[in-house]
């Protein structure tokens, strides 16, 4: 990395940043075609609730990714150099698994068994892509460009998301879903291209040289400190309420009889604009609030943002209340996320960011996934304004080890 005297370019048109920014798009994209917009083509094909419901655990790779990191540390590809040879990798196996999907269909036992299957591998090249892209900004960035690094990275992301969660849902109302997902993995060619163009680090880290050395090192100074385990726990529970929330998000709002083309503009195109601004009031809020009385005060937003939907769902199919709801989850959850992410960020020894980042990143992911998994059958069984409630409680958990804040330790 380059040395903090080095003043950087913000611009678009420095490669780094641009690196930053459509490596961004390409992490962002995958996400949404196992999730959310799969749970519409699924409730198109009238699939049970609860199976949708259980399809969150396809997302279980995501949990999972601190555990061959390290080996994506220690192995390099060759041709492309250390970081963009895997980054090249995972997205070709991307395009190809998306391009797969196209071909499955959620009917039938044998149907839905290969459409899973599918997913889990997207789902699991997607998080790998993700393990290599972190990497590779950490160390292609200048020290002065870590924070537009990082800003230029949250909007590829997000714009990333975008066309496959709004840009998908309205096209699926005028194409098959077999055109829309193949589209979609024609969009993998735009990361491609960028690791293509994209400039070598100009100080290249010498890989692990062995086991203890990618793995057991920052796994032991991690559980070493006082208090690591809560910490892992309240990383787990902090956001369930929110998972739990919008985890059937999509079938709730089709449900209310709005259109698929509603959800894109709506949920997932002004929803991204909310998040946006949400994300930025919530930074400016850990700057001025310190970050335990931020994650106090955001985490009870973020929670209370769930009445939004108790209303919508009592009021039925009324566009105000809808776009109210989702400006309410949206604003209150990224001021969360911004919260969050600067804990998780402290939490990281610097010697060890990238394995130890993967680690609490996948816990992160493991509370979409293992929270998301019952969500079909409670809605059912509770009904969408108690099921909201419910939502709600399950944030008190989280709250209750924030209390113990004061008594852990800060990595060195």
């Amino acid at each position: 990395m380059a040395t903090p005297l080095q003043q950087p370019r913000v611009s678009v048109f420095n490669p780094r940043l641009a690196a930053s920014l459509f490596l961004g798009f390409s992490s962002g994209l995958p996400l949404a075609l196992t999730g959310a917009t799969l749970q519409a083509w699924m409730v198109s094909e009238k699939v049970d609730l609860g199976v949708i419901g259980l399809f969150s655990l396809v997302g279980l790779p995501y949990t999972l990714k601190f555990v061959w990191a390290p080996l994506m540390d220690r192995f390099t590809v060759p041709l492309l150099g250390r970081r963009r040879g895997w980054i090249f990798l995972t997205q070709l196996a991307l395009l190809l698994g998306i391009a797969a999907m196209a071909f499955c269909r959620p009917d039938g036992v044998s149907g839905m068994s290969l459409i899973a299957a599918v997913a889990v591998l997207v789902a699991f090249f997607s998080s790998s892509q993700d393990i290599v892209i972190d990497a590779y900004r950490t160390d292609v960035l200048y020290v002065g460009e870590l924070g537009p690094g990082a800003a230029f990275n949250i909007m590829g992301y997000r714009i990333g998301m975008l066309v496959s969660g709004a840009l998908a849902l309205i096209l699926a109302d005028h194409f098959s879903w077999r055109i829309v997902y193949l589209l979609m993995a024609g969009c993998m060619g735009i990361g491609m291209l960028a690791t293509l163009l994209a400039p070598n680090p100009e100080k290249q880290g010498s890989p692990p040289q062995d086991l203890r050395e990618a793995v057991l090192l920052p796994l032991v100074e991690f559980f070493k400190r006082k208090g690591a385990f809560e910490v892992l726990l309240f990383i787990v529970l902090y956001k369930i309420d929110v998972v739990i929330a919008t985890a059937l998000m999509t079938p709730f709002i089709l449900s209310l009889g709005f259109s698929k083309t509603d959800i894109g503009a709506v949920t997932k195109g002004f929803g991204l604009i909310a998040t946006i601004v949400g994300t930025l009031l919530g930074g400016i809020g850990v700057t001025r609030l310190g970050m335990k009385r931020s994650l106090w005060a955001f985490g009870l937003a973020q929670s209370i943002s769930g009445v939004s939907f108790m209303v919508l769902a009592y009021m039925g199919h009324h566009y105000l209340s809808m776009v109210g709801a989702i400006a309410a989850e949206n604003i209150c959850s990224g001021m969360g996320t911004a919260a969050f992410s600067a804990f998780l960020m402290s939490q990281c020894d610097r010697r060890f960011t990238a394995t130890q980042y993967a680690l609490l990143t996948s816990l992160m992911a493991l509370t979409r996934v293992i929270g998301g998994a019952p969500t079909g059958y409670l809605a059912k069984a509770l009904g969408w304004q108690s099921y909201f409630l419910f939502s709600i409680a399950a944030s008190i958990p989280g709250l209750l080890l924030l209390t113990r804040y004061s008594k852990w330790k800060q990595p060195n």
